[in-house]
């Protein structure tokens, strides 16, 4: 990370063309990784660099969706791993010129600005990691045991580390109009779910309390299903809706998880504001801090401002003091982009770059700050990183966060969840999905069996239930999903190998998280809908020639010992098996 500071008293020179170049020695240079969320839903690529360049190029303002700044470069006898972590615009290029490779990475696309006296901006952290076995399995768990180690949150005050966990949004058991997040709950709905969660002993670890609880900038109620006054078009206040949740009731429903062993996580969505008039009439604000564009219906708030910072934390971090919320969700739903640029025009010439310079500067403190905020009454050390789904998963934001939902359109098939695993698991070890299988992402039902639970196995544990007012909810299928997860989560943050190739929904999909130090771990393999075979023989990528594996069918009890290879056996088409290695 390089920092550029004005100490003087007048203006700089210009700042231009910043970025980081990299060359590497190595024959035959290849190029793997995975493309981002939406549109793209993490497909993996693989390019051979002495037969065409590669250029990637992120300029909405979110800054892993349609492409992803991790990068796997082989060459030679080995190669390295590369990343970008900036929530804001980069770029990307690989470029083999017979000898080299030559690789060159940007933050804050386009930037040409000078600084004002006082001025302080930054480029991207980038970060090289090489290795020296030209392997993909090799490099993969080289890189996840760094981003473990390294990159990844702790969980608390006094550093623990982090470990798999579950949730479960209450919102669709409500008996009222749902449409998206929290928006039906209020302080009549929650004690009956908590307490039937708790009667069937299918408790989970943070009740999840999603958009829709915060009062309009003009005063009045949200209601759902009505025009221009849903979740979306209503934040920025930041403040609990009186009607839903009067007096201290919110902090009721918090106390009463804690005692009953649940933490809490609230949606935010500081990036975005409404109304800002009535903002500013009735809360405070300062319409000036509102980056509007003629014609655009997204307001960004321009948190780059050091007095919207503070006025949008202080406001964030007194409602989870009040209600002792343990753990931070953040969502953005806008390409902040053009609005920056729009800003920066506003400035006048040479100050391209300066207001998304600044923006993402103000962000990453403000999640600094919230952090500490949690901390200070024993909540977490990380936020959820939320940004309509896989938009903000940079590794700089990835210090601070956890993807909770790996992707929006990861509530639908199982199939999708699985191709998503393969490949987005190898980047970012910690995440999750949803555990039903659904129509639409927003159905408030689904199919949720043995096949569903085991695609959705993920360090982050997103339960899709409604405890009181589906009467067919099946309490045994949900104590089986929960209690068997928890018995492959010691896992999750270990090794983790494919076993078969990247693929849709044609085939079988099989993978193995790994534990090496206690030569131990679990193979999860499915037969997906559309496949025709009903046995595969797959290896093992961890075990030497001469090593035995004790293999164990959790569903028939079935033992085996192998050297090596393993042959699965299916009855039928969507089918999935849980064996245990060792």
């Amino acid at each position: 990370t390089v920092w550029f500071e004005n100490s003087g008293n007048a203006d700089s020179a210009v700042l231009e063309d910043l970025s980081t170049t990299l060359t590497f020695d190595g024959a035959s240079p290849v190029l793997r990784g995975s493309l981002g969320d939406h549109g793209n839903q993490y497909r993996p690529y693989a390019v051979d660099l002495t037969a065409e360049e590669v250029h990637f190029k992120s300029d909405s303002g979110r800054p892993t969706h349609v492409n992803f700044p991790y990068f796997n470069l082989e060459c030679g006898d080995g190669g390295a791993m590369l990343a970008i972590g900036w929530a804001g615009t980069w770029t990307a290029d690989f470029v083999y010129d017979g000898s080299v490779t030559i690789c060159t990475m940007r933050s804050t696309n386009g930037i040409r600005t000078y600084l004002k006296p006082g001025e302080k901006i930054r480029t991207a952290l980038f970060v090289y990691a090489p290795y020296t076995v030209r392997d993909e399995h090799y490099a993969t768990n080289f890189w996840r045991d760094w981003f473990i180690k390294h990159n990844l949150p702790k969980a608390d005050v006094i550093g623990t580390s982090l470990e798999p966990f579950s949730t479960c949004c209450l919102a669709n058991d409500t008996g009222l109009p749902n449409s998206d997040g929290s928006i039906s709950e209020c302080h009549t709905t929650w004690k009956p779910s908590l307490e039937k969660m708790l009667e069937e002993n299918a408790k989970v670890d943070y009740r999840w309390f999603d958009a829709g609880w915060y009062v309009c900038p003009d005063g009045t109620s949200a209601q759902p299903f009505v025009k221009d006054h849903d979740w979306w078009d209503t934040v920025g206040t930041w403040e609990l809706d009186p009607i839903k949740w009067p007096e201290k009731t919110f902090r009721e429903s918090t106390d009463f998880a804690r005692e009953n062993g649940m933490k809490t996580l609230v949606w935010f969505e500081p990036e975005r504001v409404t109304d800002p008039e009535n903002l500013a009439k009735n809360y405070g604000y300062n319409t000036d801090w509102a980056i509007r564009v003629e014609g655009e219906k997204t307001i960004s708030n321009n948190i780059g401002d050091p007095e919207c910072l503070k006025w949008t934390t202080e406001r964030i971090c007194k409602m989870l003091r009040e209600n002792k919320v343990e753990m931070y969700r953040e969502d953005n739903n806008c390409n902040a982009s053009k609005l920056w640029k729009h800003l920066d025009s506003l400035e006048g010439e040479n100050r391209y770059g300066i207001t998304e310079s600044k923006f993402i500067i103000g962000h990453y403190k403000m999640w600094d700050d919230i952090i500490d905020c949690t901390l200070s009454y024993g909540g977490c050390g990380f936020v959820d990183s939320c940004a309509s789904g896989g938009g903000r998963n940079d590794l700089e934001s990835m210090r601070r966060g956890v993807p909770l939902l790996r992707s929006d359109s990861d509530r639908t098939t199982a199939a999708l969840r699985l191709s998503m695993t393969t490949a987005f698991n190898k980047w970012i070890p910690f995440c999750g999905a949803n555990t039903k299988e659904k129509t639409s992402e927003l159905a408030p039902t689904g199919v949720s069996d043995p096949y569903v639970w085991r695609a959705s196995y993920l360090p982050s544990l997103n339960v899709d239930q409604q405890f009181v007012y589906d009467a067919d909810q099946n309490f045994d299928m949900l104590r089986f999903g929960l209690q068997e997860w928890k018995k492959v989560a010691p896992y999750l943050l270990k090794e983790f190998y494919t076993l078969t190739p990247w693929h849709k929904e044609k085939d079988t999909t099989d993978f193995c998280y790994y534990d090496p130090d206690k030569e131990e771990g679990v193979i999860l393999a499915f037969r997906q809908e559309k496949c025709d075979r009903d046995m595969l023989r797959v290896s093992l990528p961890f075990a030497g020639e001469t090593d035995k594996y004790s293999i164990i069918d959790v569903d028939s009890g079935k033992k085996a010992s192998v050297y090596g290879i393993i042959t699965l056996c299916f009855e039928a088409p969507r089918t999935a098996k849980l064996l245990w290695v060792k």
